[in-house]
């Protein structure tokens, strides 16, 4: 099978679908791997690196579509690379699609099998190749946070862990999940004054079990998030509801009641955003206030750091891209339940039901689908 790797092209996208050291399992295994040239420039891996573990180079991407049975990508398709989309051409990417009609309509009208990184499972209630980069996202939601307290950045004039004889930020964390739990041991480590709320007891007497006395747990209520919203210097929301568009939980209402000069950050924003006055913003203009609050909801915050995501990636999808171009989609998807959570879009037809239900459309077994 041949696959190909194009540049990503989202604003300030710098990672990569395979890395080098993916690229060699792929042509270990007897198949094809065409990269684009300076695809791999933001992780450090020039066009030789890339040759040198097997690839062939092509100068775009409109080669690399034309040609390639698998594409491998990070983020999802933009307008020009879904037009680029052939019927039977297998997609693997992130698409978080139920905030997205625009991708979806071109998914489904492209007739291509489109496999979503953040769908597939792992029976245990996890998302093993969305975990990765909700650790790098939650670690990172602290960091912006931190810095959009600035004063310069249009924040309180905060230092998120203070210094003795002056209290420290107060950071709320919205969601105990994979993005919460990072976000809380950066916040902690920089010595925040935390509290986390989720729905979930046994989510929260983990963290507790994990944080000790220094992190505050929190029953996630309309009335609790109201109470702890507007106590707050910053918010992170990592709340998720798998491959469906995230719930709004800070109301406009709220927002305009926070503390002038707090800090909201919205790690769902790949899913619609857990805020009711979030849209999506870029590393370009990461921030924009509304009635004084700070907003930041980066759609792509792992791309800040592409040489560690990257890698972080590659380590859980690879088994399933080479499952891929070993099996072929269709052996590879059935014969995995939790891999064939991932097919979203199949030859026209949607085969997740959360996207199929928020966005309109009739929604199609997977397996059916498939033929099974």
């Amino acid at each position: 099978m041949l696959i190909g790797v194009t540049k990503e092209i989202k604003v300030h996208e710098y990672r990569v679908g395979l890395t080098p050291t993916s690229v060699r399992e792929f042509v270990s295994h007897g198949h094809g791997v065409l990269v684009e040239t300076n695809a791999g420039i933001g992780i450090g891996s020039s066009d030789e690196v890339y040759r040198a573990a097997g690839a062939q180079i092509a100068a775009t991407p409109a080669e690399i579509f034309a040609k390639a049975d698998l594409i491998v990508k990070v983020k999802e398709p933009q307008a020009a690379e879904r037009k680029l989309l052939r019927p039977d051409q297998i997609l693997f990417t992130y698409l978080h699609l139920a905030p997205d009609p625009e991708q979806t309509r071109d998914l489904v009208n492209s007739g291509a099998v489109c496999v979503a990184y953040e769908t597939v499972t792992d029976g245990q209630g996890g998302l093993p190749l969305l975990a990765p980069m909700s650790q790098v996202a939650g670690r990172l939601s602290i960091q912006a946070g931190a810095a959009a307290l600035e004063r310069t950045k249009g924040g309180r004039g905060i230092l998120l862990g203070g210094v003795p004889g002056v209290a420290p930020a107060k950071v709320v964390v919205i969601g105990g999940g994979v993005v919460g739990e990072n976000a809380i041991y950066m916040a902690l480590g920089m010595a925040a004054d935390v509290t986390v709320l989720d729905r979930n007891v046994g989510v929260l007497a983990r963290l507790a079990h994990r944080f000790g006395a220094a992190l505050k747990t929190v029953y996630s209520t309309k009335a609790s998030i109201e109470e702890y919203v507007l106590q707050a210097d910053l918010v992170v929301g990592g709340v998720l509801v798998a491959g469906a568009e995230a719930p709004k939980l800070v109301t406009r209402d709220m927002v305009q009641r926070m503390k002038p000069g707090s800090v909201l950050v919205d790690v769902a924003i790949d899913q619609g955003g857990c805020f009711e006055t979030s849209h999506p913003t870029t590393h370009a203009e990461p921030t924009y206030v509304v009635d004084g609050v700070v907003h930041y909801c980066v759609a792509n915050m792992p791309g800040a750091v592409p040489h560690t995501s990257t890698y972080a990636l590659n380590n859980v999808t690879l088994p399933y891209a080479l499952a891929l171009a070993d099996k072929g989609y269709q052996q590879a998807l059935l014969e995995n339940s939790n891999f064939l959570e991932g097919l979203n879009v199949y030859k026209g037809k949607v085969t997740y039901k959360a996207v199929a239900d928020d966005l309109g459309y009739e929604y199609t077994d997977p397996r059916v689908a498939l033929g099974a």
